[in-house]
């Protein structure tokens, strides 16, 4: 049973690893069309969903029992997985509102909070995930 939790998170890893170079590939897009601003948030949404449920597969392998992304985060945190837990929890809402409501105004500043702030918080556990590989 060990073996499938292990395995897990790993698999999870490979998934979040692929939408987070994704996501980093569009960033590198200097100024976004509209459509490719959408293609920015939804590769960020992804990229979020998955990372939250990577650390939960992590942390259940460690005996932890996670069930929601907010308790992901807080006990990432506190297991010193991630730095930044309130800019995590932020991130989280973002994709809250972005995956339930679309609007320009809302787009044009997620967009900004995903290049400012956020992709650095996934960076940072990319590279943590990574090195545990």
């Amino acid at each position: 049973m060990n073996d499938k939790k292990g395995i897990r998170w790993k698999q999870r890893f490979q998934n979040f690893e692929k939408a987070y170079q994704l996501l980093e590939r569009t960033l590198e897009i200097e100024n976004l069309s509209e459509i490719e601003r959408g293609g920015l948030v939804q590769f960020y949404e992804i990229t979020i969903e998955l990372a939250w449920k990577l650390l939960k597969d992590y942390l259940t392998e460690d005996g932890f029992i996670i069930k929601s992304p907010r308790e992901a985060i807080k006990q990432a945190f506190q297991s010193e997985i991630i730095e930044n837990g309130r800019t995590w929890l932020e991130a989280l809402e973002s994709r809250n509102l972005t995956s339930h409501i679309y609007d320009e105004k809302t787009a044009i500043k997620v967009a900004t909070e995903i290049r400012e702030k956020y992709f650095l918080i996934l960076t940072q556990l990319y590279n943590y995930m990574k090195a545990k590989m």
